[in-house]
C-alpha cells in the first residue's frame, strides 16, 4: 500500500478482568476515542478535544504520540512532524481501557503513516500496546473486538504477547456503571499479595474458563461465571462504593464485576436494562453494545 498524509483511527474502549479473568480477559466496548494524524514538515502538534482536556499533555509525553513511536521503532518510515486531533469520549482513570485505546490508535496510526497495512501488521501493534500496558487484555479488546482471551509467553520477546478474539454470544447486552472519581491501576495493583490460597486459586481457573463459555455459548452461566477470589476482594478497600454496587447487582441476579482496575462496576444484562430500585448515587448508568470490529482505519 502506498504511504498516506492522513489516517483517522477509531478505537473502541474495553472491560477487562470480567471478575475471574485477571490480565487475561477482555471485552470490547461500544464507546469510542477517534484520533486523526496527518503529516507535517516539521514538529509536533496535538490538539485534544473530549475526555482528557485540558489535563493531558499535548506534546510528545501525549500517550498517542508515545504509541506511534513505540510502533515507528518497529516497523520504520517515522515522518518528519506530525498534527494530531483527539476527540475522546472513554473516561480516563475509571476501569474502562482509555489508555489501551489510546495505545492503540498511536501504533495503528504509525503503521499506516509507515505506508504498511495495519490488517498484516497486527501483531506488531498488539506487542507494542500491550508492552506499554504491561498485559494484553484491554490493548487486544480495543485492536481485536468482540471478547478475547489474552496470554503472555516466555521466550522470544518479539511474540512475547498473544490474544485469540471470540464472537459474543447476542443475548448479552453490557450496561456500564461508570464512577464519578478516578482511580490509578498502579494504586489498585498495588494492594494484590503475591501469594494467594490454592483453593482461591482454584475456585478462580474454574470461573475463568466457564466465563469463556458463558461470554460466548451460555449467558445464562455468567452469574458464577464472573465470580472471582484473586483480585477484587483484595482491592475493595480502594472501591468500596464499587464494591457495594456489584454486591448490590449481583444479589439481584445480574452478573457484574468490577471493570479493570475500577472503580466502575460492567453489569452483563439481556436486556440493557437495570431494577429501578438500584441505588446508583454516584455511579452514571450507560448502556454500551459490544463492539465486534475493534480499530478501525480510514486514510486521506
Amino acid at each position: 500500500m502506498g504511504r498516506p498524509s492522513e489516517v483517522r483511527v477509531r478505537v473502541p474502549g474495553s472491560s477487562a478482568n470480567l471478575g475471574p479473568g485477571f490480565d487475561s480477559l477482555g471485552l470490547a466496548l461500544g464507546l469510542y476515542d477517534d484520533v486523526e494524524v496527518s503529516v507535517a514538515a516539521e514538529g509536533i502538534e496535538v490538539e485534544v478535544v473530549g475526555e482528557g482536556a485540558g489535563r493531558v499533555p499535548c506534546d510528545e509525553a501525549h500517550l498517542v504520540v508515545r504509541a506511534m513511536r513505540a510502533a515507528w521503532a518497529v516497523v520504520g518510515d517515522p515522518p518528519p512532524g506530525i498534527r494530531m486531533r483527539c476527540r475522546n469520549a472513554i473516561p480516563h482513570s475509571r476501569g474502562l481501557g482509555s489508555s489501551a485505546a489510546a495505545a492503540v490508535a498511536g501504533a495503528v496510526a504509525a503503521v499506516v503513516l509507515s505506508g504498511r497495512d495495519p490488517e498484516l501488521e497486527r501483531d506488531t501493534v498488539l506487542q507494542v500496546t500491550a508492552a506499554m500496558e504491561g498485559h494484553a487484555d484491554n490493548a487486544a479488546a480495543s485492536l481485536f473486538g468482540g471478547f478475547v482471551v489474552a496470554w503472555e509467553t516466555a521466550g522470544n520477546m518479539s511474540e512475547r504477547f498473544r490474544a485469540v478474539r471470540l464472537d459474543v454470544h447476542p443475548g448479552i447486552r453490557p450496561v456500564a456503571l461508570v464512577a464519578g472519581v478516578e482511580s490509578l491501576t498502579s494504586t489498585t495493583r498495588g494492594l494484590l499479595p503475591e501469594r494467594v490460597p490454592l483453593r482461591d486459586a482454584a475456585f478462580t481457573g474454574s470461573r475463568a474458563a466457564l466465563a469463556v463459555l458463558a461470554f460466548t455459548e451460555r449467558p445464562d452461566l455468567l452469574l458464577p461465571a464472573t465470580e472471582d477470589r484473586l483480585h477484587q476482594g483484595y482491592r475493595r478497600p480502594a472501591y468500596p462504593e464499587s464494591a457495594g454496587l456489584m454486591d448490590a447487582l449481583r444479589s439481584r441476579g445480574i452478573p457484574a464485576a468490577i471493570s479493570g482496575a475500577g472503580p466502575s462496576v460492567l453489569a452483563l444484562t439481556a436486556d440493557g436494562t437495570l431494577p429501578d430500585d438500584l441505588d446508583l448515587h454516584g455511579f452514571t448508568a450507560v448502556a454500551l453494545p459490544v463492539d465486534s470490529d475493534g480499530a478501525r482505519v480510514e486514510m486521506g
